[in-house]
């Protein structure tokens, strides 16, 4: 696509790809069917460490899977490389942490896909010319079992070009996430889902970008540790400053809010209440500059566009692969990001939807984002309080804020999740994978993963009538007895691929 906007005409040719497209999924949507997607999120290091058909024996004899979620595009060590390191190694694999881990596109990126934009289509250098998806697919598909390629919006900041197309803070500083409205890095994803769909025979393509707009990451809306300096939030380069004008919003009056929202969390950060509380004094903030709310769903706009950017590529490619997003966890936190999250709004261009319902990780997720946004906008709430209030608003009961960290969040926190999000695409052809959290690393002291924590989450899911779950974040730092817990409520539940 030649630009950052995405013209009604566009989105139109992608609604009616959908509609073509709904009857080749392959997997069954009906809830009550016994027919299930078994996903698991796996990288390139496992099979190089273990072989491919270890692999694959472990993964369909221990969980059950007939989906491997394959990473094959990203610069950051959460889905691939070995286990993050200075946490425990897993059972199996390697056990040695690879500290030269580098990333990239670990399959083979073919140039004529990469031609409008200044980033690089690298080969990733981890396993010489290793092409992950030429290895896996062959094996894969003898066993009837599915590939989709999975992939992630993180860089590395030392790419050749990358400091061009990288997001500007309010200072017009450089951060190290991309701009979506750069026209470089619409182009290379649209390329890098064109690549993908016309050179493998592949069973899908799945995408996450773990991002929110200005107005969240001031206030430190997230479990992010630590939350993002109030000074960093983006984008204020040239692509969306005037992208904002055309789009009727003024960028420095925005600019202008968010340097008086940084005041505003320095300060409360510190612990100097306001007069009138933290609470009033944001929205005195707010109502003289509504720009930053409009800021923040422009971000979200923007995000949609390049979901359906990167949906329509595909389905001009070929109509026949499903196109899906990873959602991150914070929808199960923060609630301005759930209400950006509209289910039936991304469902016009989504066969699935991944959303993230990490349970075991997610009680110390929820600690630290009482910790993070009870420290600016809910500053006169106790820590307690605001664990109640947020249970409450968000839709589900779980352990007090002492206690969360070390509990996790129960199976029951899956069940509701998977619930609300099938709610959300009712009357679409969306599908909802759960995704489940299998070894997520969590902090000394905090909530473990057990094989019967594992077979109860997956159980919850598949009760709540999800067609799918995604065990997450990747093989490589799964023990080996945990992984089994899939396969035990796959087995109970009488699931099958």
């Amino acid at each position: 696509m030649p630009d950052s906007d995405f013209s009604r005409r566009e989105f139109l040719k992608v609604t009616a790809s959908a509609a073509l497209a709904a009857p080749t999924l392959g997997w069954a949507a009906a809830p009550s069917s016994p027919d299930k997607m078994v996903g698991i999120q796996v990288g390139a290091i496992s099979f190089v460490d273990e072989g491919t058909e270890k692999v694959l024996d472990i993964l369909q004899e221990r969980a059950g899977v007939n989906t491997l979620f394959l990473a094959v595009f990203t610069y950051g060590r959460g889905i691939a490389g070995r286990q993050i390191p200075g946490y425990p190694l897993p059972d199996h694999g390697k056990q040695e942490y690879d500290l030269n881990y580098h990333g990239g596109n670990f399959a083979t990126p073919h140039p004529q896909y990469y031609r409008d934009t200044v980033i690089r289509p690298e080969h990733a250098p981890d396993h010489g010319n290793l092409d992950i998806l030429a290895e896996v697919l062959p094996a894969a598909k003898k066993r009837g079992m599915k590939v989709i390629a999975w992939m992630e919006d993180v860089f590395r900041p030392d790419l050749p070009n990358i400091e061009k197309v990288q997001e500007r803070d309010l200072y017009g500083r450089n951060m190290e996430t991309l701009c979506l409205n750069h026209p470089s890095y619409r182009n290379f994803f649209t390329g890098l889902v064109e690549d993908f769909a016309r050179s493998y025979d592949i069973d899908g393509i799945m995408w996450g970008s773990e991002r929110q707009g200005a107005l969240g990451d001031s206030l430190g809306a997230t479990h992010d540790t630590p939350p993002i300096d109030p000074g960093n939030v983006t984008c204020f380069c040239e692509f969306c400053m005037k992208k904002a004008r055309e789009k009727g919003i003024n960028p420095e009056r925005a600019k202008q809010g968010f340097l008086e929202l940084e005041k505003y969390v320095r300060s409360a950060r510190s612990g100097k209440r306001p007069t009138d509380g933290y609470f009033v004094e944001f929205w005195r903030i707010l109502l003289r500059y509504p720009e930053l709310a409009a800021w923040e769903m422009f971000f979200t706009d923007n995000l949609r566009e390049t979901y359906a950017a990167l949906y329509h590529t595909v389905k001009t490619a070929k109509p026949s692969i499903p196109m899906g997003w990873h959602i991150w966890h914070n929808t199960s936190f923060n609630p301005i990001y759930r209400a950006e999250q509209d289910w039936q709004e991304l469902a016009k261009y989504s066969d699935f939807i991944k959303v993230v319902m990490y349970n075991n990780c997610g009680g110390e997720r929820m600690a630290l984002y009482v910790d993070n946004i009870g420290s600016t906008l809910y500053g006169d709430l106790s820590k307690q309080q605001l664990t109640d209030f947020t249970y409450e608003v968000m839709g589900f009961q779980e352990k007090a804020y002492a206690q969360v960290a070390r509990t996790g969040l129960s199976a029951d926190y899956v069940y509701r999740e998977t619930k609300r999000a099938l709610a959300g695409v009712s009357g679409s052809k969306t599908q909802i994978w759960s995704g489940i959290d299998v070894d997520i690393p969590t902090e000394p002291g905090n909530s473990k993963r057990t094989r019967e924590s594992v077979r109860d989450a997956v159980a919850a899911a598949f009760r709540a009538g999800a067609p799918g779950v995604i065990l997450s974040r990747k093989y490589s730092e799964m023990n080996l007895a945990n992984l089994s817990g899939a396969g035990d409520a796959v087995r109970a539940l009488g699931v099958s691929g």
